[in-house]
């Protein structure tokens, strides 16, 4: 049995902003990138989803530091 495939962040934003463009069909783009549709329209989706976070106010959040790893 073999392992699931790890994709970078980087490979899903770019397949996913190809989806958003709406030229190729999902299915091309799977065939093209090597993966399946599904997980083409979940990157749509999260990318989609997640696109207003860009334009918060005060930029990126500082993470939370955990006391005990310090």
């Amino acid at each position: 049995m073999s392992k699931r495939k790890q994709h970078a962040p980087e490979f899903k934003a770019k397949v996913a902003l190809e989806a958003l463009k709406g030229e190729e069909t999902a299915a091309e783009l799977a065939s093209r990138f090597g993966v399946h549709p599904t997980m083409i329209h979940q990157w749509k989706r999260a990318l989609f989803e997640g696109a207003s976070g860009v334009f918060e106010r005060g930029g990126r959040k500082n993470p939370e530091i955990n006391e005990e790893q310090v």
